[in-house]
């Protein structure tokens, strides 16, 4: 691992799923040991993310107009390094400069690197992309943004910002997910159906009061940057979990996360619900449940120097 990984203070390019850095918005008294478990909560759901949606990401990856393999890539809203790794097995010449905002996510990330033998190509930045000094990241020919503009404050300049940096015919790529994964069929918990929809139409709200840019179309923003927009493409996730692990824990972190964000705005009966569901020792665990699936989507815009 490179050693002289740059630390920039800031919560800018942030790879928190949507709904789950509400909780932390709406928290004025925080506790550092609570913050400490949130952040490695969080860590937990990137890297059932990485797990369970591997493919996907690797397909996004492999779908990218590159008119040459890259060598020089940043990763912004890194995480704990679900691009960072795909990218690095998809161009094995390639080195990644890893940006996020999270200590705890970029050690994750270089522990990962070491584990793996790429810690030589790798370098980690913690930096405040809304901040008025960015870091110097080079002269990358691709950077892979996923999950992590619509948490900007000004993204317009972080834009410009990428078309200054990025190598003649570079290529940027940013990656949005269509709101958390679904896990639950329609009609589920049989008691209160329809309680994971009513959920996320609480973090609706949350998201239209403080993430202006959730969901938005990111080609005209591209363009008006200064892009040439080379591709827009949106792949569907459907993936069936009887049976998967991983899948179950993924709905358990997600619909924890959700709780936490979301509880004072759910009816008495579906928070109650809610806690069955959560509640891994008793029989309505939705770890117990053999009908859970992962349903979302995820856009990804391709945009050049224009």
């Amino acid at each position: 691992m490179t050693d002289n990984h740059q630390h920039t203070q800031g919560h800018g390019a942030r790879h928190d799923h949507d709904q789950h850095d509400q909780h932390d918005q709406h928290d004025q008294h925080a506790r550092p040991g609570r913050d400490r478990q949130d952040e490695a909560d969080m860590a937990e759901i990137l890297d059932l993310d990485a797990e369970v949606l591997g493919e996907h990401i690797a397909s996004i990856i492999a779908w990218l107009p590159l008119k040459t393999a890259p060598r020089r890539i940043v990763d912004l809203g890194a995480g704990t390094g679900a691009g960072t790794f795909a990218l690095l097995d998809r161009f094995p010449e390639a080195h990644v400069t890893a940006v996020d905002a999270s200590p705890g996510h970029l050690e994750r990330l270089r522990r990962k690197a070491c584990a793996r033998g790429v810690d030589d190509r790798v370098r980690t930045v913690q930096a405040d992309l809304d901040a008025a000094d960015r870091p110097d990241l080079g002269t990358p020919d691709l950077v892979w943004a996923s999950a992590s503009m619509h948490h900007l404050a000004d993204p317009a300049r972080v834009l410009r910002d990428i078309h200054g940096m990025l190598a003649p015919g570079g290529l940027l790529a940013v990656v949005e997910l269509a709101g958390f994964p679904r896990f639950l069929p329609q009609n589920a918990p049989e008691d209160r159906p329809g309680l994971e929809e009513r959920c996320h139409a609480a973090t609706e709200r949350l998201h239209a009061e403080h993430m202006p840019y959730r969901g938005a179309d990111w080609g005209p923003m591209l363009v008006a940057a200064g892009f040439a927009l080379e591709g827009e493409r949106t792949v569907a996730v459907d993936i069936e979990g009887a049976g998967d692990e991983a899948v179950g824990r993924y709905a358990l972190s997600g619909l924890l996360r959700i709780r936490g964000a979301v509880a004072q705005r759910l009816s008495a009966a579906d928070l109650a619900a809610l806690d069955r569901l959560l509640d891994t020792d008793g029989p309505h665990s939705v770890l117990r449940r053999d009908d859970l699936s992962v349903r979302t989507e995820r856009t990804v815009w391709a945009a050049r120097l224009g």
